[in-house]
C-alpha cells in the first residue's frame, strides 16, 4: 500500500485552544505525525512525498475566498497593532444575515468556525501539502492501487466549503473524493472519526453522486454539537445520501464495529467506484478527547471489515491525538485492513 506524507506539515504546530473557558495547548500538535509514522513503521510501510496537486483540486471543494484567506491571513494579521502569534477570531459571522467584511479580523470570524484551528506562519503550506497527500493517494488508487494512505495533518473533516474549524483547515477527504469523482460516477465516504464530519456533510449534502456516512459520538453532548444527528439525511438531489449513525460515549468494540458493518452495507448498496475513509483514531479508549472506548482490537476488526468491502480505498488521516497508544491504534487498524500483524 502506498503511503504519502509531506514533511512541511510538521511546521504547523498550533498553540491556542480554549476548553471550558480555559486557555490550553492545542491538541493538533506536530508530534502526532511522528507517532503515526511509527505506526506505519510497525507494518514496514514507508511514506512517499506527494507531488504538488493542481489548485483546481482545492477549488473543486472550497471557495476562492476561503483559499485566499488561508493563504494570506497570517501575514495580514501580523500588521494589526499588538497582534498575537496566531490568527484566532474574536467575533463570528451570523451568516444568515451577515455581509462579507474587508477587515482581516472580520474575515477571520467569517472563515473560522471556532477557536480551535488557529493559523500560524506555516499553516497554509501545511494544509496545502496535506491536500497534496490526499490527491496523491487518490491518484494512486486511480492508477491501479487497491488502497493508499495519506498522513494528512492538519486534518479536514470539520471544514466546509467556506469555513475551517475543529483543528481542520482544508477538507482533505472531500478533496480526495472529488478527485476520485473525476473518474467514478459515484464515490462513498465513510467517516469513523469519533467526531461527526460536519464539514464533509455540508459539502456534499445536496448531491447524489457522493454518499457520506459518519459513525461518531452523539453530538448532543460532544463536538461538533450542532450537526451529526440521525435525522440529517441530505436535501434536494442529496436526500437519502447523507447517513449519520451517532453512538453514546460509552461505545466499545462490539457496538462500534457492528455500526461500521451497517455503514458498509449502505456503501455496498450505493455501489460506488471507490471509497474514501476519514480515518480518525480518536475513538480509542485512551485518546485524550475521551469520546468512545474502542480498543486496539476494535480498530483491527474495523480495518478488516473495511478491507472486506473490496473497494478501491483511499484512507485519509483525521483525528487521533497525543497518546502513546496512537501509534498502536494506526498499526492495529492498518494491520486489520492489510491482513497482517504489526511488528512486535
Amino acid at each position: 500500500m502506498k503511503c504519502f506524507y509531506a514533511k512541511e506539515t510538521e511546521a504547523h504546530d498550533p498553540r491556542f485552544r480554549l476548553t471550558h473557558g480555559a486557555l490550553m495547548r492545542n491538541a493538533e500538535q506536530a508530534e502526532r505525525a511522528s507517532l503515526l509514522i511509527a505506526g506505519l513503521d510497525q507494518l514496514g510501510l514507508k511514506t512517499e512525498e506527494p507531488a504538488v496537486a493542481p489548485r483546481a483540486c482545492l477549488e473543486a471543494v472550497h471557495s476562492r475566498e476561503l483559499l485566499t484567506f488561508l493563504e494570506t491571513a497570517w501575514a495580514e494579521w501580523q500588521k494589526l497593532p499588538g497582534a498575537g502569534p496566531e490568527v484566532v477570531p474574536n467575533a463570528f459571522a451570523q451568516k444568515a444575515w451577515a455581509k462579507y467584511p474587508d477587515s482581516i479580523v472580520g474575515r477571520a470570524g467569517w472563515h473560522m468556525g471556532d477557536t480551535s484551528a488557529p493559523l500560524g506562519p506555516n499553516s497554509w503550506t501545511a494544509t496545502r501539502r496535506a491536500a497534496d497527500c490526499a490527491v496523491a493517494a487518490a491518484d494512486a488508487v486511480l492508477g491501479g492501487e487497491r488502497s493508499a494512505y495519506a498522513l494528512t495533518r492538519p486534518p479536514g473533516h470539520h471544514s466546509d466549503a467556506e469555513t475551517c474549524a475543529g483543528h481542520c483547515l482544508l477538507n482533505v477527504a472531500a478533496i480526495a473524493a472529488e478527485r476520485l469523482r473525476g473518474t467514478h460516477d459515484r464515490v462513498a465516504i465513510l467517516d469513523i472519526d469519533v467526531h461527526h464530519g460536519n464539514g464533509t456533510q455540508w459539502i456534499f449534502y445536496d448531491r447524489d453522486d457522493v454518499l457520506f456516512i459518519s459513525v461518531h459520538t452523539d453530538p448532543n453532548r460532544y463536538y461538533p454539537f450542532f450537526a451529526g444527528h440521525a435525522d440529517e439525511s441530505g436535501q434536494g438531489a442529496g436526500q437519502g445520501y447523507n447517513v449519520n449513525l451517532p453512538l453514546p460515549d460509552t461505545t466499545g468494540d462490539e457496538e462500534w464495529c457492528a455500526t461500521i458493518s451497517d455503514a458498509l452495507a449502505g456503501v455496498r448498496a450505493f455501489d460506488p467506484g471507490a471509497l474514501v475513509i476519514s480515518l480518525g483514531l480518536d475513538a480509542h479508549e485512551n485518546d485524550p478527547l475521551k469520546g468512545m472506548k474502542v480498543t486496539f482490537d476494535g480498530f483491527r476488526q474495523a480495518g478488516a471489515l473495511i478491507a472486506a468491502a473490496g473497494l478501491p480505498t483511499v484512507l485519509i488521516q483525521e483525528g487521533g491525538y497525543l497518546s502513546p497508544d496512537l501509534t498502536t491504534s494506526l498499526a492495529s487498524f492498518l494491520g486489520g485492513f492489510l491482513g497482517r500483524d504489526p511488528r512486535a
